[in-house]
C-alpha cells in the first residue's frame, strides 16, 4: 500500500533509536501518522518542524498499518521563530487540527484554509488575527457544527444581532435576548465578516469559537480543556495588541 501527497506537519515525537513518528494533515488523505526512519537525525530534525509543509510518500504492508513516511521539505516556516505571536498561532492551529479532525479522512477545505492562514502570519497581526477567528469558525463547520448567525433565533429578525446562544450556536438580537442576555455569548462583528478588528472583537470572537470547540471536542481533550497552545496564543494576542487596537467595539 502506498501513496504520495503533500501535508502540513502537526506533530513529531521520537520513536526507537533515531526514528520519529510524525502526524500530518495531508491534502488528499486527511490526518495521517507514519514513521520516518532517521527522523531524529541532524539532517531530518530541521525538516520535521511543526507547521512545515512536506512532500510525503507513505508505504505500509496493509492499509490499516501505521506505515512509514518518506518526507521531503516543501516549505518551512522557521522565519516565524522570530515572531512569538505568529508562532503561537501556528502551534495553536496545528494542535487543534491534531485533535479535531478524524484520522484518514480528507478535509480539503480545511487543508487549504490552514495553509492560507499560515501564509498570512507574516502580515499585520491586526489582519491575520481576524482570519484566525474565522479559521476556527471553519473548523467548527468541518466538525458539523457551523454557527447560524444570519437571523435571531427568537424573533427571526436580521437586525441588531449582538449575542450567540451557547447551546444552539444561533444569533440572538438585543430584543430577543430579554432577561437571558447575561447567559448569552457576545457576538463579535468578526464572525459576521464586518469591519476591522478591535481588541474586544477578537476576544469575543475567540470566546465564542472556543466555547463551541471545547464542547464539540470534549471527549478528545486532555483534562477537559482546549490545547494549552491555544490558551498561550490568546494570552500573547492580548499582550501584543493591547494599546495597538481600540479596546472596545464601536457601538
Amino acid at each position: 500500500m502506498e501513496w504520495k501527497d503533500t501535508g502540513l506537519l502537526l506533530s513529531v515525537r521520537p520513536h526507537g533509536e533515531g526514528s520519529a513518528i510524525i502526524e500530518a494533515l495531508t491534502k488528499d488523505h486527511g490526518r495521517h501518522l507514519g514513521v520516518v526512519r532517521g527522523g531524529s537525525s541532524r539532517k531530518m530534525a530541521p525538516i520535521l518542524q511543526v507547521g512545515s509543509v512536506l512532500s510525503l510518500e507513505w508505504r505500509a504492508r496493509l492499509q490499516d498499518h501505521m506505515g512509514s513516511f518518506r518526507a521531503e521539505p516543501v516549505k518551512s516556516h522557521t522565519h516565524l521563530m522570530q515572531d512569538p505571536l505568529a508562532l503561537s498561532a501556528l502551534v495553536s492551529l496545528c494542535a487543534l487540527l491534531k485533535i479535531a479532525l478524524p484520522e484518514r479522512e480528507a478535509h480539503p477545505q480545511m487543508y487549504a484554509r490552514s495553509l492560507a492562514l499560515i501564509g498570512a502570519l507574516q502580515t499585520d497581526p491586526l489582519d491575520w488575527m481576524a482570519d484566525y477567528v474565522r479559521w476556527e469558525m471553519v473548523l467548527l463547520e468541518e466538525l458539523g457544527f457551523g454557527l447560524d448567525l444570519g437571523r435571531c433565533a427568537v424573533t427571526g429578525s436580521r437586525e441588531d444581532l449582538i449575542y450567540v446562544s451557547p447551546k444552539s450556536g444561533r444569533s440572538v438580537s438585543r430584543q430577543g435576548a430579554g432577561d437571558w442576555a447575561d447567559r448569552l455569548l457576545p457576538l463579535s462583528p468578526l464572525l459576521l465578516g464586518q469591519g476591522r478588528a478591535t481588541l474586544r472583537d477578537l476576544q469575543d470572537g475567540l470566546r465564542v469559537t472556543g466555547h463551541f470547540l471545547q464542547r464539540e471536542l470534549a471527549e478528545h481533550l486532555h483534562a477537559g480543556h482546549l490545547p494549552e497552545a491555544r490558551h498561550r496564543m490568546v494570552a500573547r494576542m492580548e499582550k501584543a495588541l493591547h494599546g495597538k487596537l481600540p479596546p472596545n467595539s464601536t457601538p
